[in-house]
């Protein structure tokens, strides 16, 4: 009975909060992406001459959040694919390459600019890192172009698609997108 009698009791202290009272946070540092080729998936749309096919990509975020792709940039329509024998992109092929037997193979969309910047048909989210999704498969349908002039010796081969020169990305929330997942660029 004592000890019920002790909890109904309340004191006459009132305590409150000292001015300038506050917490200490830090922010997370911002790691670049990294897109790479991958043979996995295969592109569904293959290149020949004056025609488009898909390019199949990875894109790894290291970062502790999720960060939203939106535009790649693309290089001039003159920085042209290298070709290779095998899908590992392990063994140039001589006839086909980016300089001297010019492959003619460019990004679809690619301008004189280097840079120009091309708006995905749906944002990618990258997961966080070590998080599900991470990294994210995609296939850019009809991605790459070959132009017409494009020599024999790039029939039946593999591309290493010339670098991006930039993205639009912005690091937050967002669902992540599901691998693989495909796109576009307008």
């Amino acid at each position: 009975m004592l000890t019920a009698a002790l909890g109904a009791y309340a004191t006459n202290w009132v305590v409150g909060l000292s001015g300038g009272s506050n917490g200490q946070a830090q922010s997370a540092t911002i790691s670049n992406l990294t897109i790479t080729a991958t043979a996995t998936p295969s592109p569904g749309n293959t290149l020949y001459p004056g025609g488009s096919g898909d390019v199949v990509v990875t894109v790894s975020n290291p970062n502790k959040f999720p960060v939203t792709i939106t535009a790649v940039n693309l290089p001039t329509n003159t920085t042209y694919a290298a070709g290779y024998s095998d899908s590992g992109l392990a063994t140039a092929v001589a006839g086909c390459n980016a300089t001297t037997n010019a492959s003619y193979v460019t990004w679809t969309g690619s301008t004189s600019t280097s840079g120009a910047s091309h708006t995905l048909t749906t944002p990618l989210v990258v997961a966080a890192s070590g998080q599900a999704n991470n990294p994210l498969t995609v296939t850019f349908t009809n991605g790459a172009g070959m132009g017409t002039s494009a020599p024999l010796a790039c029939a039946g081969i593999y591309f290493s698609m010339p670098s991006f020169t930039g993205v639009a990305a912005s690091g937050g929330s967002g669902t992540p997108t599901t691998s693989p997942a495909t796109d576009a660029w307008s």
